[in-house]
């Protein structure tokens, strides 16, 4: 795509660091090679993170992981082990790392402003002994991404202050946003799959179906 609507787009890093500014000693110096003890108890504390992949054509992925804070094990400090959950086996993210090894993780916990970005290099595993520890709910996971950290570090607070994430009094009107199940039936265009079937299938999902 040439985004030929645009008439100003940056074009090289010059320009973008010309027009941005260039990170400071401190921005740079907060980024560590492994997990230190305050990103160990990060994980720890946090039920949801975003993985990011991307395949060998460059399609690009970002995808919601969510269970009982901890859910991520750290191993050591280089390091992760991250479930798999029962999910709609699409499994984007999963092909993605067999074709490129590479993940990007953003961890947050609710109620506390700053996430913690982890990049690195990724595996699909199925061993038994790294799979069983990792059982929830009586489930045992059929594969687990491991993660070898190359980088890891804080990211501040301000997108969060800005959208308010956490605040409870701020939540959105969600009137005018449809329910899942309609925009599903818009997308998927299968006659069998009408607002009420899907709103049927995701409510017994929901209630049975997440391990």
């Amino acid at each position: 795509m040439s985004f030929d609507q645009f008439a100003e787009q940056v074009r090289s890093a010059e320009e973008l660091a010309a027009l941005i500014g260039t990170p400071s000693e401190f921005s740079l110096r907060k980024e560590l090679k492994s997990l230190d003890e305050h990103m160990r108890r990060f994980i720890a504390h946090s039920p949801f993170a975003i993985i990011s992949t991307h395949s060998s054509d460059g399609r690009c992925d970002a995808s919601p992981r969510g269970d009982a804070p901890g859910f991520v094990q750290v191993v050591d400090d280089r390091t992760l082990l991250i479930p798999d959950r029962f999910g709609n086996k699409r499994v984007d993210s999963y092909r993605n790392i067999l074709e490129t090894g590479r993940i990007g993780l953003l961890f947050l916990v609710p109620g506390f402003g700053e996430t913690l970005r982890v990049n690195g290099h990724a595996a699909l595993i199925r061993d038994e002994a790294w799979l069983t520890p990792l059982t929830a709910q009586g489930k045992r996971p059929l594969v687990a991404v491991a993660v070898e950290v190359e980088e890891c570090f804080l990211q501040c607070a301000k997108a969060l202050i800005r959208s308010k994430l956490w605040e409870s009094q701020e939540r959105p009107d969600l009137q005018s946003l449809p329910c899942a199940a309609e925009m599903l039936s818009d997308h998927v265009k299968m006659p069998e799959f009408d607002v009420a079937k899907l709103q049927s299938l995701l409510d017994e999902a929901y209630a049975s179906k997440l391990y």
